[in-house]
């Protein structure tokens, strides 16, 4: 049998978030399944919308294939990825590979956006190890998140690179088949000639949603290249809240020719810059989408996106600058979820349901400007975060994220509750309101902290949907952004101003 090891390191880091990732929060299970070893990494995954599910359910209905697990792990979105722990998966990782003895190929679930103590492309780091240890020759075919950051040692040390095409990123596990496949096709002994092309602007993630122009017509146009010879061509949108000197979108394409894959790359470079004019990120004032969400008279919810403070880009999940503004807008019938408040979570299991208490939400991450909201509240639910995901990007998966409760503000006219937990999760699935008793198909304001994943579960119930400017570690207005590390040259977002270093 065809032997192939496969494993997984997952992390999107945000230089400008508060918190580092260390060893602990790649061991621990928050949305996504804890640390997982061996043979565990196979049944761990099974049923679950992540690429790695993808690449062994495609392996397996292929068969002939014997898949040799390592590892699996990530850690929630956040600053930097300590030297400690990166050092120990990588050491993880690395054994693995030596413990598996021969292998035809290598599959790899990683995200494209990893920045470490001491590198600034993690992923390239780790490719460049394993490249060290395999040699030149070892077919290696990785799987990427949508909002990779590409490098060139990603893509020297690498044989393939699949990237999501969907943002929410719905399609996770077709990426790791996709994968498969072009793993497959190398080792068939199919040569392929790779083409890699850097757009010369940042996007915002607000402006990033496939379901929105420019970007639907962009990854549609992946459907529609025509080269005699080309394997796979993906887009990569980028994480602009990485201050690194690769930060933003690109390319990559593969053909059995060097013409092809250049041609096909070009193709989608110059519809990257044709398009430039079209990105909107959308947002507005939290107390003017508070006005406009009171003011529409359609009976689904008006959903609020609070986009930069969603944990899923690394930030806090503490800040209460909507909150603020729901309050002080008056909202009825508003919820707000999640707050990451383990403190006030932990007082309201102690207090008990209908007891009233007076807290501080959030505004304890350190973040320069941001303070607790201070006020009185009703405890009206409690739960233990423990939940199966429904919506159509976490289905299948279980979330584990301890004492949650649902609060109700008081001594105000304003009608609103806030959804409290224990550890940060983008508010992307119902399922983390109806788990505690919301219907958020019932209210006429959900207020969400996520910037598009939210999307994917939530449009479908919506009247409107409006994306609030309020504070958080997620920079959308990236002129707005100090960067000191980017490539000289690059436009600080659509038609923005180019990166001058030092400037």
């Amino acid at each position: 049998m065809t032997r192939i090891a496969i494993a997984g390191f997952q992390h999107e880091t945000n230089t400008f978030a508060p918190t580092r990732a260390g060893f602990s929060e790649f061991e621990q299970a928050d949305a996504w399944p804890g640390m997982l070893i061996g043979a565990d990494v196979l049944s761990g995954m099974a049923g679950i919308n992540i690429p790695i599910t993808g690449f062994i359910d495609a392996a397996n209905a292929a068969g002939g294939y014997e898949l040799c697990s390592i590892l699996w792990c990530s850690a929630e979105p956040s600053s930097y990825v300590t030297t400690d722990a990166f050092e120990r998966i990588s050491v993880l990782l690395l054994d693995g590979i030596r413990d598996a003895g021969k292998i035809d190929g290598l599959y790899l679930d990683l995200h494209g956006a990893m920045v470490t103590d001491a590198h600034q492309d993690g992923e390239g780091e780790v490719l460049r190890r394993i490249r060290d240890l395999v040699g030149p020759d070892l077919p290696i075919a990785v799987s990427l998140d949508l909002h990779a950051n590409v490098t060139l040692e990603m893509v020297t040390h690498a044989s393939t690179l699949n990237i999501f095409r969907t943002y929410p990123h719905i399609d996770m596990a077709d990426t790791g088949a996709n994968a498969f496949a072009s793993l497959q096709r190398l080792l068939n002994g199919e040569p392929l000639f790779k083409a890699y092309r850097q757009v010369p602007f940042l996007v915002p993630l607000t402006a990033q949603h496939t379901g929105s122009t420019p970007c639907d017509a962009l990854y549609a146009g992946l459907d529609t290249l025509e080269f005699a010879t080309l394997a796979s061509a993906d887009i990569a949108m980028g994480f602009p809240p990485a201050d690194i000197f690769d930060s933003g979108s690109s390319v990559v394409a593969y053909a059995k020719t060097q013409q092809d894959a250049d041609g096909a790359a070009d193709v989608l470079l110059r519809a990257f810059l044709d398009a430039e004019s079209l990105f909107d990120d959308g947002m507005m004032a939290p107390e003017d989408a508070v006005a406009a969400a009171m003011a529409d008279t359609d009976t689904k919810p008006v959903v609020i996106a609070d986009a930069q403070d969603n944990p899923g880009a690394g930030a806090s999940s503490d800040t209460v600058g909507l909150l603020d503004a729901l309050v002080r807008g008056n909202a009825q019938g508003a919820v707000l979820a999640l707050l990451d408040d383990p403190e006030v979570a932990a007082a309201a299991h102690e207090a008990g349901i209908g007891a009233e208490m007076t807290a501080a939400l959030g505004g304890k991450s350190g973040q320069p400007g941001q303070h607790p909201y201070e006020t009185r509240v009703r405890v009206e639910a409690l739960s233990n975060g423990s939940f199966a995901f429904t919506g159509d990007m976490y289905a299948g998966n279980v979330a584990d994220l301890g004492p949650t409760a649902v609060l109700r503000i008081l001594d105000t006219t304003a009608d609103v509750r806030v959804v409290v937990g224990s550890k940060r999760c983008q508010c992307l699935d119902q399922s983390i309101f109806s788990h505690i008793g919301i219907d958020p198909t019932e209210q006429r304001i959900v207020a969400v902290k996520s910037s598009v994943h939210f999307r994917a579960d939530f449009d479908p119930i919506a009247s409107r949907i409006l994306i609030a400017e309020a504070p958080g570690a997620h920079p959308c207005r990236l002129d707005k952004v100090t960067y000191r590390n980017l490539r000289p040259g690059v436009r600080v977002g659509p038609c923005g101003a180019p990166f001058t270093p030092n400037s």
